[in-house]
């Protein structure tokens, strides 16, 4: 069988788009993880309010879509705030499993109350991206793809200096080396988890709505979290790099499964991977490999 190159660059290309998406969600999910150790099963409905409160300000308060995205970013960047403070931090020290249940049921209130605000049907986003054809040599590359995918690399590019330089950046990963230590140099470590928490979602938010401006919004878009979850398995809890390297791998296998196979093999494929990568390394590509002494 002939291979069509220009079919297989195309397909490889939207992919990584997507991939991207993917890297700069699960970058939320191992932000909360890495400074808590809390597994928020919520970051797709997170990121649902996201899309929604940008859907509110741009479409029901006509603003602009800029002032809008601020704003969205905003409100998640407040909820993220507030659930740390009263739901999740009286939770730490109780089972982990305890916790991971209030994530799971912090993402069915919030998808609760998006269907008491907005209905349970679907929305367009107002449109705020370039139109224009985007090619890479004889590829053609959908515009709000590409444009996604590089907000969502220079917000990644942003994020991973900051983490590196910037105090609060730094406050962060002490925080999730040791937290003890971190309270000894003088660390305020609940300020931090409040940080993690907020700068999570607001991310989360971002990631929201460039989903949904290509796909549209609706009360079900929180599923595009359980490909997330699948990402930073593979990549790594803990692991920056593994979410940006499993967000692209993840993107990339499923764009090929689903052109080669069939759309509903993108799930086998993705599944596939996991239990592959899970029998070789249980911690992921580049998650931090712990080991308990009895």
């Amino acid at each position: 069988m002939d291979i069509d190159w220009l079919l297989l660059f195309e397909v490889s290309l939207a992919g990584l788009g997507t991939g991207g998406l993917y890297a700069l969600t699960a970058l939320a999910f191992v932000v909360i993880y890495k400074a808590t150790r809390v597994v928020n099963l919520a970051i797709g409905e997170i990121l649902m309010l996201g899309a929604y409160a940008f859907f509110g300000l741009a479409a029901g308060w006509a603003l602009p879509w800029w002032a809008a995205a601020l704003g969205a970013l905003a409100v998640a960047g407040l909820f993220g705030a507030v659930v740390e403070r009263t739901v999740i931090r009286p939770m730490l020290g109780e089972s982990p499993i305890s916790v991971f249940m209030v994530t799971v049921g912090l993402g069915s209130v919030l998808i609760g109350i998006v269907e008491i605000v907005w209905t349970a049907d679907p929305h367009r986003l107002p449109e705020f991206m370039p139109n224009a054809p985007v090619f890479i040599g004889d590829a053609f590359l959908a515009p709000k793809i590409a444009t996604s995918f590089v907000v969502a690399a220079v917000v990644i590019a942003v994020f991973v200096l900051l983490f590196r330089f910037w105090r609060g950046g730094v406050a962060l990963r002490a925080t999730a080396n040791d937290q003890a230590a971190a309270y000894s140099m003088g660390i305020n470590v609940p300020g931090v988890f409040s940080l993690a928490w907020v700068v999570a979602c607001m991310v989360a938010a971002g990631a929201g709505i460039l989903v949904g401006s290509i796909g549209g919004i609706s009360s079900t878009m929180g599923v595009f979290g359980l490909s997330v979850l699948v990402v930073v398995i593979v990549g790594g809890l803990d692991s920056v790099p593994g979410a940006l390297v499993g967000g692209l791998l993840i993107g990339l296998i499923e764009a090929l499964a689903g052109i080669y196979l069939g759309g509903e093999y993108k799930l086998l494929a993705t599944f596939t991977l996991l239990i592959a990568v899970l029998m070789v390394r249980p911690y992921g590509l580049f998650g931090t490999h712990e080991i308990e002494r009895l």
